[in-house]
């Protein structure tokens, strides 16, 4: 196997894992809020915007072969989805001033679900997988430029 195939392979991989994370991520998230019931935030919502595609982009990157175009397309939903995620886990934690919280009507962005060991977070799972999607796409970008 040539330098190029393992390359080309290991990129594979790598955008292979995207993909099973925000699958992984995604099913969670319909699971929380179909078979428990949570209903979902604002914010949850729109990071829910900024996920799902992925599915369907990080798909479309692997098949038939890997595609390095698809870091154009994934890499700012990730972006903005890590960002939101961000704000939605200091807006948890008590860290945002509550006259800029956006859930002023409905479920509120700070209504304690569940907390994983007692303090790991919806958002924060969130967050974690996003920055984990935003790490995983530099490293491609920088492997296939």
């Amino acid at each position: 196997m040539s330098q190029s195939d393992k390359a080309t392979n290991t990129n594979w991989i790598l955008l292979f894992l995207c993909w099973a994370l925000v699958s992984i991520s995604a099913t969670i998230s319909i699971f929380f809020s179909s078979v428990l019931e949570y209903q979902p935030c604002v914010l949850c919502w729109y990071q829910r915007i900024f996920m799902f595609p992925l599915i369907f982009i990080f798909a479309a990157g692997l098949f038939p072969s890997f595609d390095k175009s698809v870091i154009k397309y994934a890499l700012p939903l990730t972006l903005a989805g890590g960002l939101t995620a961000l704000y939605h886990t200091l807006l948890y934690a008590g860290m945002i001033p509550e006259n800029i919280q956006p859930c002023s009507q409905g479920v509120s962005c700070t209504e304690q679900y569940f907390e994983l060991f007692g303090f790991i977070s919806i958002p924060m799972l969130s967050f974690f997988a996003f920055s984990t999607l935003v790490t995983l796409l530099i490293i491609l970008k920088w492997r296939t430029t």
